[in-house]
């Protein structure tokens, strides 16, 4: 996968942490991507676990528990020794 997909995936997890999304067509048109596109991004998302509502009043993505992504490769605490 392209490294724009999972710059992509942090941006949409952002936003929706700071419930400031917009509507689909909105948020699709900030990423540069089809709501096609996204839809399948939130999917993907939800099938990670991801609680994601959408607030009709405030127009905005939100997660319904506290939480995001975090993709990244983090180094081990063990030693080469150790294993």
């Amino acid at each position: 996968m392209p490294k724009r997909y999972f710059e992509r995936l942090q941006t949409i997890d952002h936003l929706i942490r700071i419930k400031g999304t917009g509507k689909p067509s909105q948020l699709a048109k900030r990423m540069r991507i089809s709501e096609r596109t996204l839809y399948e991004f939130l999917k993907l998302m939800k099938d990670l676990g991801a609680p994601i509502e959408y607030d009709r009043y405030k127009e905005s993505y939100y997660y319904g528990e506290r939480g995001g992504f975090n993709i990244k490769f983090t180094k081990s605490l063990m030693t080469a020794a150790m294993m």
